[in-house]
């Protein structure tokens, strides 16, 4: 078994080579953005990339990549089925909606008349979404009619920029002020105010469709559950100050988790044949609904639960982000 990885400084493929190394696992450092990528894998029997949202290069290709790849025959993490749904709230919609899993109510229209027609017979607050997009960005909360009517013409007019610059700035200082990030990250924010950001230079507006949830309030947190080669490691994210969301809040709890949620989330994970997933759950009074998943995570937070569960939900303790290994296991067994 020899594994293809391509490698870069940020994300996972640092622990995905030091498990290598560890484990005696033979491995080739390759690029995936090579026009002879194919021919570098020639000698491989596998191949990991961590692609992500935020690469331009990687939204345009990575997924048909992997498609060609598996079709010939070379394992793949994540593998089609665990990527294709990837930074695509829409396609999760339809997904999770097919196989009976209990997802927050979710809307979606391709139509100005339809969504216009929505908004005038739908109860409020609404939560809007932009397909894509990760830690909260591209997610407002439309609490009027009036509010949801104007992201509606906007959807179907000039769009959005999937790259939002204000939002990031706001990002930016909230977790400076939070004692999270360096001011240097402020500065940061300041400048992609006026010059933008590569990916959303070379990313096109979104338009053409609009994507609401129900709001479902009283959540003081929200539940992130990876599931990672029939592994489960849970965290709660606690809710931003002034705020309904979640996600990139930094601000993480560990204890124990409701069984029912941790079953939801490892049964989800086996009909859906998902090498890795992360869920993320609300309570709806007693009643776990999923909001969204993703195959890739950030590890500030659930790299440092003390453990993970297992088949039979009991609880072990582990090193922090022990499932980077297990992401390399799913191509080697």
């Amino acid at each position: 078994m020899r594994i293809a990885i391509h490698h870069k400084e940020e994300g996972y493929s640092k622990q995905w080579i030091t498990y290598c190394k560890k484990n005696n696992i033979e491995y080739k450092i390759v690029n995936a953005y090579d026009s002879n990528i194919i021919d570098q894998l020639r000698d491989c029997d596998a191949f990991m990339w961590h692609h992500t949202h935020g690469d331009y290069r990687d939204v345009l290709f990575a997924k048909q990549l992997i498609f060609s790849l598996e079709t010939a025959g070379i394992k793949c993490f994540p593998n089609f089925y665990t990527t294709w749904h990837f930074d695509d709230k829409v396609g999760q919609k339809y997904l999770l909606e097919a196989i009976g899993a209990p997802l927050v109510p979710s809307y979606v229209f391709y139509t100005k008349k339809e969504a216009l027609s929505w908004v005038n017979k739908t109860s409020f607050p609404k939560v809007f979404k932009l397909r894509g997009g990760a830690a909260s960005t591209n997610v407002m909360l439309a609490k009027t009619p009036f509010e949801a009517k104007r992201l509606v013409r906007k959807a179907f007019g000039r769009g959005f920029p999937q790259f939002n610059r204000i939002g990031f700035f706001f990002e930016r200082w909230t977790k400076w002020k939070d004692g999270k990030e360096s001011f240097n990250s402020v500065i940061k924010g300041i400048v992609r105010l006026f010059v933008g950001s590569e990916f959303g230079k070379m990313r096109p507006r979104e338009k053409g469709y609009v994507y609401f949830q129900d709001f479902i309030p009283n959540n003081k947190f929200d539940i992130r559950v990876v599931v990672v080669n029939g592994k489960i490691w849970a965290e709660k994210r606690m809710v931003r100050k002034g705020d309904f969301r979640a996600s990139g809040s930094g601000k993480f709890v560990y204890e124990k988790i409701d069984e029912t949620i941790l079953k939801i989330a490892f049964d989800t994970a086996e009909k859906l044949k998902l090498q890795s997933v992360a869920f993320d759950f609300i309570l709806d009074g007693n009643k776990p609904l999923i909001v969204e998943m993703s195959y890739g995570f950030g590890t500030k937070g659930i790299g440092h639960s003390p453990g993970y569960y297992d088949k039979k939900f009991e609880f072990h303790q582990t090193e922090d982000m022990d499932f980077l290994g297990d992401m390399v296991q799913c191509v080697i067994e």
